[in-house]
């Protein structure tokens, strides 16, 4: 079976994306699908499968996540930023548009050849100032969701980003990402800030089970964190990830999240042991 798709990615998440308005494959056989063809190197490889569906309601297209592990999630937003120039290449939409995904409508405009922006899902659960106990000490964190139902994220300060290797935070990115109060789990935001107001940030996605090099979301509750403590300047938040500058505009309770996307590969899935 021959399976059209495109390899994208923003900001260093990348992303298989395939179109299921003529692939018409079943839930269980895209989870099949997913766990197979994001494996790295025995398959195609990537954070994440985006599958564009047919739009239930007013939507240009409708957004299916899937996990690396398979795991159905509520958003992305650099996926939908991909998925927007996806939409706009593929002559799905317009330079404007706008996807549906589980968590609610998400806006998307077309800023120029590979700059795309979306309208993330608001807020719609935020507490500030929790108190985490690791090892003894006690750690202050933030806890946003965006859309409804809500994608969850924790964000935490954590300024020896700058002098310790990501590794040695992965123990305490795990742990928290399970912690008992969060009974969805969270994908979990570490940043810095330095004494010039650059931000760093690193995030361990639930679903990946570890660090990635960018998360929309994960930038966009960060940002909204930071503006709403009044640790940043402005309300346009600029966020260094591994895998580029991503830039959240905070209005209120509207974030909107912009950054680059490219084009990898186009092409078909040959794996000969996917069965679905």
């Amino acid at each position: 079976m021959k399976i059209p798709f495109y390899k994208m990615q923003g900001a260093g998440n990348d992303f298989i994306v395939v179109d299921n308005q003529q692939l018409q494959l079943t839930r269980e056989q895209l989870v099949t699908l997913t766990k197979k063809i994001c494996q790295r190197r025995i398959s195609v490889g990537s954070d994440a499968l985006m599958v564009v569906d047919t739009p239930q309601k007013n939507g240009d297209v409708r957004m299916v996540f899937f996990n690396a592990d398979g795991t159905e999630a509520e958003m992305c937003g650099n996926g939908a930023r991909c998925l927007a120039r996806y939409a706009f290449e593929k002559k799905l939409a317009g330079d404007a548009m706008v996807i549906e995904t589980v968590a609610g409508d998400v806006p998307a405009w077309r800023l120029t050849e590979r700059t795309y922006k979306v309208e993330l899902n608001e807020p719609t659960v935020e507490q500030f100032n929790l108190e985490y106990e690791d090892n003894g000490t006690t750690q202050v964190i933030d806890y946003v969701e965006l859309g409804n139902p809500g994608l969850p994220h924790v964000v935490v300060r954590c300024d020896e980003l700058w002098t310790k290797p990501l590794e040695a935070f992965e123990p305490f990115a795990r742990n928290l990402r399970h912690w008992s109060k969060l009974p969805k789990g969270a994908n979990v935001n570490l940043y810095a800030i330095d004494h010039q107001g650059k931000i760093l940030l690193r995030t361990f996605e639930r679903g990946v089970e570890g660090f990635t090099l960018a998360c929309g979301t994960g930038a966009g509750a960060t940002a909204y964190s930071l503006v709403q403590k009044g640790l940043v300047p402005n309300t346009t938040v600029s966020l260094h990830t591994l895998g580029g500058i991503l830039e959240v505009d905070v209005q209120d309770h509207q974030l909107f999240l912009s950054g680059d996307t490219n084009i990898i590969v186009e092409g078909s899935i040959m794996d000969e042991d996917l069965n679905i």
